[in-house]
Formats: structure tokens, sequence, C-alpha cells
């Protein structure tokens, strides 16, 4: 099977974009995903995909982390996440009851480590919902290889 072309068949699956943040010896750390989903009400769970190749990895093991989901006007704040800073940081941190987070998301999730499984060339790390905030806006999202949006008549 080409790599390659499944990836690109994955695209045509439109996601949302999130920033996972964790506390680490060196501060606040932060990295952007689009595999995230969530898997039960009860107790409340969610997954996140992660790269083995990635930094994150290590950071994640054990860790609460917060799952910051983006509003459409926050590509900056993806791309510096995805490796591609900024000399300015698009974004503000926000301290949390777990772990960091992003000022003004349209919202975020905090969790605790609940269960890691090999994911072949990811890990899928599940993580209890302990806290969760949301707000009105449209969110960001990823279809075919670039950003786009989702015009929204939400009234929350």
């Amino acid at each position: 099977m080409d790599g390659r072309e499944f990836r690109n068949c994955m695209g045509h699956f439109a996601t949302g974009v999130t920033v996972v943040t964790c506390n680490t010896d060196g501060g606040p750390h932060g990295f952007t995903v689009n595999s995230f989903t969530s898997v039960s009400l009860d107790p409340p769970l969610i997954l996140v995909s992660v790269d083995r190749k990635t930094k994150a990895i290590e950071f994640m093991k054990n860790n609460n982390f917060t799952v910051n989901i983006l509003k459409e006007e926050q590509q900056d704040t993806a791309m510096h996440f995805a490796g591609r800073p900024l000399e300015e940081a698009p974004f503000q941190w926000e301290k949390g009851k777990l772990s960091p987070r992003l000022q003004d998301s349209l919202a975020y999730i905090e969790c605790e480590p609940f269960a890691e499984y090999d994911g072949g060339d990811h890990v899928l790390f599940i993580g209890k919902v302990s806290e969760f905030e949301y707000r009105k806006g449209s969110p960001l999202t990823y279809y075919c290889g670039k950003f786009s949006s989702v015009s929204t008549q939400l009234s929350l």
C-alpha cells in the first residue's frame, strides 16, 4: 500500500484542529494535533494520537494534558505548535487546574492520564476528562492538507 496515497485519502475526512498542552520540566509545551476524538461519556474519556517521532511522546507519558480546540482565526497558533514558530507568539498561556492551556481557544478539555496504547507509528493516549469549557465561535478545520473553516449558526 502506498502510504502517501493512504494519507491523501484520509485527508478527505475534515477534522478539527487542536493544540495539546502539558507541563514539562522546562515549562509549558504544546503541539498541534488533528487526530483527536471522544471515546466515552461514562467515564468521560478522550483519545489523542501522537506520532512516535515527536518529542511530545515523552512529555505525554503519565502526564496531565489539555486539548485546546482552536477557533478559525487561530491558524497562526496551529502553525506555531506544528513546528513553524513565529517570532512573536500568536497565543497566551493560561493556567489550568491540571495543565497549561491556551487563552481564547474555542474549547478546552483538561485530562488526567488514563491509558496508553500502541498505534503503529503513533501512540494512542487516552485521557480522563477532569475539566472542560467551550465558547461560541467557529472551529478551525483541516481538509485535504489545508486549513479551512466551517460556518456555524450555534446558539450555545
